[in-house]
């Protein structure tokens, strides 16, 4: 199957196969939309099972990244890249470096960040090799300050003001003590938002394919550790996905009881249909590319410059974007899936630029 004709192929601009023999660098980077400035989306570093399942990820999410932008109200356009291969056994300087090259070869045309399976010690190595690189420690912004380095707490701290906005909207309730929240993935953002939900009083539920994350989250919080096939079933007031994406689809849907669907995983909907599904079950689902966006805001402002309160004033802001998107989807009785993407594609839209098919779609 070519490229123009894959089923998750929205008009995007530009995709790159990167292969470096010598290092083994396997990678896709995609651009997908450059209407409000430049691609910056993260990269990502996985095993995928083949070829197609990695085209597959980075064109549905590079394809978010122009969703998240625009409704996070950033001046940046959506790409991603992923590199093929095991994230904790197959990275080498070499491979890094190759990845960091290809990178500056699009001349600024995207921007990488840090993404799952890959963090501060990936991004400072990209930076060795090209200029297009934010989330990496001890880097100067254009305004000459230090970046921050790790996007991941932006990331949770959205996740937590969208969760709670959640629960406020679907459960008519305003704090989170005694809240029974179950946590996929406890990575850098499960294990953050896991901190500050705990904090806050709620019960945690949590499992994680890898068994120090899992180990590190019974030490630190005492929460519960499930098998991964069994996190969808519990019975939980608010399901908080922050692993792979793909995850609401018709074979876990049969368990998933939750009534909130909070959570930092991109592309959490395994079909657009998905959406569809939840709102007709009254299970509120928050969008992910909305209540995800802490980590681009994070580093958007790395990019410009920008204080920390600034960066926290912003972040918070997604409450207020979750809230007129739920409040629109109620009154008009559709899901939020389609109200997120209206309100995307409209300013990407307003921007002046030929539409994307996504576009001519929701039209």
């Amino acid at each position: 199957m070519s490229v123009f004709a894959h089923p998750d192929f929205d008009q995007h601009e530009q995709v790159v196969f990167c292969h470096d023999p010598a290092s083994g660098l396997k990678a896709i980077i995609a651009i997908h939309n450059t209407h409000l400035g430049p691609a910056l989306g993260g990269c990502r570093m996985f095993p995928y099972a083949t070829e197609t399942d990695a085209l597959r990820d980075v064109l549905r999410l590079s394809r978010g990244m122009t969703l998240k932008s625009s409704l996070a109200g950033l001046a940046l356009g959506g790409g991603k890249a992923v590199i093929i291969g095991d994230p904790h056994t197959g990275k080498s300087q070499a491979l890094l470096h190759a990845m960091g090259d290809f990178i500056e070869s699009l001349g600024g045309r995207y921007i990488t960040a840090a993404d799952s399976g890959t963090g501060d010690a990936e991004m400072q190595a990209f930076a060795q090799r090209t200029r297009h690189v934010v989330g990496a420690s001890s880097r100067t912004t254009l305004d000459g300050s230090i970046a921050s380095g790790d996007p991941s707490p932006s990331t949770a701290l959205g996740v937590f003001v969208g969760l709670r906005e959640a629960i406020r909207q679907r459960l008519g309730r305003n704090d989170l003590a005694g809240l029974k929240v179950a946590i996929q993935g406890m990575g850098h953002v499960g294990l953050s938002l896991a901190r500050r939900l705990k904090a806050a009083g709620a019960e945690l539920w949590v499992c994680d394919i890898f068994d120090a994350n899992v180990q590190r989250a019974m030490d630190e919080l005492d929460a519960r550790v499930v098998r991964p096939e069994d996190i969808y079933g519990l019975d939980v007031e608010v399901f908080a996905p922050c692993a792979m994406g793909g995850i609401l689809n018709e074979q876990t849907l049969e368990v998933l009881r939750a009534p909130v669907i909070a959570g930092a995983a991109n592309n959490q909907l395994a079909t657009p249909e998905i959406g569809a599904v939840l709102q007709r079950r009254n299970q509120l689902w928050a969008p992910d590319y909305v209540i995800n966006a802490g980590g681009i805001i994070d580093v958007y402002y790395q990019r410009i410059g920008g204080s920390a309160a600034q960066i926290d004033a912003h972040v918070k802001g997604i409450g207020e974007t979750l809230r007129e998107i739920f409040q629109r989807a109620e009154q008009a009785q559709i899901p939020t899936s389609l109200v997120a993407d209206r309100l995307a594609l409209e300013r990407v839209q307003a921007a002046g630029r030929p539409e994307t098919g996504a576009q001519r779609l929701l039209a």
